[in-house]
């Protein structure tokens, strides 16, 4: 929804989710370092820009990428379209992923270091077309209700048998790259797509089949890019060396001038582009309708572009080179350790702080009916990322073959794939995707590398890529984790925990007509029972200036209602002379009180205490049992 109070949530939502990556790096920096890291103010500054932009991105999101990737694909299924939907899917994969600031980034670096055998702009473009083809082979399975988890099983199958005839030189690479394709405008697009897909489809369940577009996503990477590593490794000549050097690099100063930060408004704005123009064709070539509260769309992909482009700025204000800086010093250092600490801590920060999963994990909370936590599944992919990066440091010091750890982390997610709960496998396999994007990339990046160039007899192109593939690849074993231990204790979404309530009540309440005891109406459910309960008639009788107090009394005392009559009575000084009193007007009423006898109790001690009746005459309350009660209607939390 667009207003200040949504904005006003996701702002302190965004600054809390940033204050453990400043915890870690001033912990690291101050306690293990002890050094004042450089240009602290801007790295301060940037911080807070980045709080803002994602908390005006995270809104554009709500406002505008969400419904409008809904309601395509509802449109999509409804025109029964499937060529249309396959269309649109890898158009959607591959002009998003081909623009990934962050795969360019690392395709620029895989290309130094492969002694030219590697082209950036033929990687990217085999990326991007896995991508496309990745989202197209998952809006078939849910089109086709395939259960998703005969694919991963198919695809880990697949991207073991290539890395048996990879050169090593690009195992890491490729792996890696399976993390950096899922982008911060594309996961929630894509996520949008496929649970609009599952809502619409009838026999679709959002929940189970509306996850994993972002998995396929993660997945073919690994597979093409292992089969173009297979054909330039066996076909393509070495043309230049060249030695990496993993001292920090001096950053470019941030222009802040009006036409520094307009360039890179439009940079980002060439990111987003591509995307509204796929939609508008689709929606008024193909589908020809119009787009559904265009004025709010419009709105909301202005707050995407806004967000996204403050949130690069403020981490190009000191965050990246700050963490590039600290990889470097703790890779000189004796202690491994540290390394490894460093690792985890700054790894479950930076997801933490990962827009695409906050986006995800808001949208799983959702449509899973609060049965996910939002908060606990982002605590247990974090634990997952940082334990990834952690273990994947240790790989690159210890010079294990990755390929082993892969395969041990493969076997283990099929193994739990089989005991985890069906509504969360699809959410865990994307899990994997949406932690390695805008944040956490460069900083694992820059540690892989640090680590692999400076430990002897360490390769930078087949020991420093692989982090980012160790940072997909437990995040979805902690969430099935988190699956297994939610079904273990029962947790329940909102909406079964008022069926089951309901359904205990009902029983509760069955019918009891054969043992004649009360029948009663339970407001909110609508139909009559009979049912083994103790009632009790509870009398008050007042003088008539006390019938409101009386009223009161006995409604704070927890009595459902009343029948007032009146009454005529006298104490025991006028009882010898009764008779003569018996044609006066009555000057008492007498409210009647029906409820369960556990409460009497209570409704009784009530009266006497704050109507102050002692016995002189001034008032009398009694109560006696019932059986047989017929017409008295109850709500739920009274019984």
């Amino acid at each position: 929804m667009l207003s200040i109070k949504s904005f006003l949530l996701l702002l302190k939502e965004s600054f809390r989710d940033l204050l453990p990556i400043v915890l870690v790096i001033l912990f690291f920096q101050l306690a293990i370092i002890q050094s004042i890291p450089a240009g602290w103010m801007a790295t301060s500054i940037g911080l807070a820009i980045v709080g803002v932009g994602l908390a005006v991105f995270l809104l554009g999101l709500e406002v505008a990428i969400f419904p409008v990737g809904e309601n395509l694909a509802s449109d999509f299924a409804h025109k029964g379209s499937t060529f249309w939907i396959l269309i649109f899917a890898f158009l959607i994969g591959f002009g998003t992923t081909i623009a990934e600031p962050a795969l360019y980034v690392i395709a620029q670096k895989a290309a130094a270091i492969s002694s030219g055998r590697i082209d950036a702009d033929v990687l990217r473009g085999v990326v991007a077309f896995s991508v496309g083809f990745a989202i197209v082979l998952g809006a078939w399975r849910i089109i086709t209700g395939h259960p998703i988890q005969y694919y991963i099983i198919a695809g880990y199958i697949l991207v073991v048998a290539t890395t048996a005839f990879a050169p090593h030189e690009i195992v890491g690479l490729a792996y890696d790259l399976g993390g950096v394709t899922t982008s911060t405008v594309t996961v929630p697009l894509v996520a949008a797509l496929g649970i609009g897909l599952a809502s619409t489809i009838k026999g679709r369940n959002p929940v189970l089949d509306g996850f994993g577009l972002i998995a396929f996503a993660s997945l073919t990477p690994m597979i093409f890019v292992q089969v173009y590593g297979i054909f330039v490794y066996q076909f393509m000549e070495v043309t230049t060396v060249v030695e990496v050097i993993a001292a920090p690099e001096v950053q470019a100063v941030v222009d802040h001038s009006l036409y520094g930060m307009f360039m890179g408004l439009v940079g980002v704005i060439k990111d987003v582009v591509p995307i509204l123009a796929i939609i508008v064709f689709f929606q008024y070539v193909v589908l020809k309708k119009p787009i559904a509260n265009l004025k709010n769309v419009l709105i909301g992909f202005g707050l995407v572009i806004i967000g996204l482009y403050a949130f690069i700025l403020g981490l190009e204000m000191g965050l990246f080179s700050l963490g590039e800086t600290m990889a470097y010093q703790l890779t000189r250092g004796d202690s491994h350790f540290i390394i490894y600490a460093f690792g985890f801590a700054i790894g479950f920060a930076t997801t933490m702080a990962e827009p695409s999963l906050t986006a995800i994990a808001k949208k799983a909370k959702e449509i899973s009916d609060g049965k996910i936590n939002d908060f606990a599944l982002r605590i247990f992919v974090a634990f997952g990322v940082a334990f990834g990066i952690a273990l994947g440091s240790f790989r690159i010091v210890d010079g294990g073959q990755i390929v082993y750890y892969i395969i041990a982390g493969y076997l283990l997610v099929i193994a739990l794939t089989v005991i985890a709960p069906k509504y969360i496998i699809g959410i865990a396999y994307d899990s994997g995707g949406v932690t390695t994007s805008t944040i956490t990339v460069p900083l694992v990046a820059a540690l892989g590398l640090g680590l692999a160039t400076n430990i002897e007899g360490r390769d930078p192109l087949v020991d420093g890529f692989g982090l980012i593939a160790f940072a997909s690849l437990f995040p979805m074993i902690t969430v099935m984790l988190y699956g297994v231990i939610s079904a273990k204790l029962g947790l329940k979404g909102e909406h079964e925990k008022e069926e089951e309530h309901i359904f205990e009540l009902r029983q509760a309440i069955e019918d009891a007509n054969d043992m004649g005891l009360a029948t009663v109406n339970v407001d909110g459910i609508g139909h009559r029972h009979s049912m083994e309960l103790s009632f009790s008639a509870v009398y008050i009788i007042v003088p008539k200036e006390k019938r409101e107090h009386a009223l009161r009394v006995a409604h704070d005392a927890g009595a459902l209602g009343v029948t007032v009559t009146k009454a005529h009575g006298m104490g025991l000084e006028n009882a010898d002379n009764f008779y003569n009193r018996l044609e006066e007007e009555s000057t008492d009423v007498k409210l009647m009180f029906l409820m369960p006898t556990k409460m009497v109790d209570n409704v009784v001690r009530r009266a006497m205490t704050e109507l102050d009746i002692v016995g002189e005459g001034h008032g009398i309350v009694y109560a006696y049992p019932l059986s047989h009660l017929k017409g008295i209607s109850l709500k739920r939390e009274h019984l």
